[in-house]
């Protein structure tokens, strides 16, 4: 249930007088999230990847291919670093705090309602096959 006009006036009141009586607290209580955890690795996975750019075009300009290699490494390495960390920021969004379920979970859940409503609307693509086939074979 969304909070009324007022409501949301005096609970921006509220997170304004702690935040000026303690500013210490609101930044550990804000630093504890786990979605400002998962920001900030996917914001240095990104400087990783930055840097695994600068090493493969150094690797290439110098000829050394170890550089080359180790600058493709730190970027798949950083790419799939920056991707879980996305993967939990988005995941968490709606479901961090029991208000709504994960996304995967929703869409495992269609999927699987697609696939009943699908064997129960008719013959499948293999029946189909095989009842033209006979057909054929039958000669009509």
């Amino acid at each position: 249930m969304p909070l009324s006009e007022h409501e949301q006036r005096q609970l921006e009141q509220i997170e304004q007088a702690l935040y000026s009586e303690d500013p210490k607290f609101v930044h550990t209580v804000r630093s504890s999230d786990p979605r400002v955890h998962y920001k900030r690795r996917a914001y240095q996975a990104v400087a990783g990847f930055v840097l695994g750019v600068g090493l493969l075009l150094g690797g290439v300009i110098s000829q050394y291919i170890w550089v080359g290699v180790a600058g493709f490494v730190v970027m798949l390495v950083c790419s799939m670093w920056a991707l879980t960390s996305w993967r939990h920021i988005s995941g968490m969004s709606a479901a961090a705090f029991g208000t709504a379920r994960p996304k995967r979970a929703s869409r495992r859940r269609r999927r699987q309602q697609r696939r009943a409503t699908d064997h129960t609307a008719g013959p499948g693509m293999m029946e189909r096959l095989e009842e033209r086939w006979r057909r054929r074979q039958e000669g009509g």
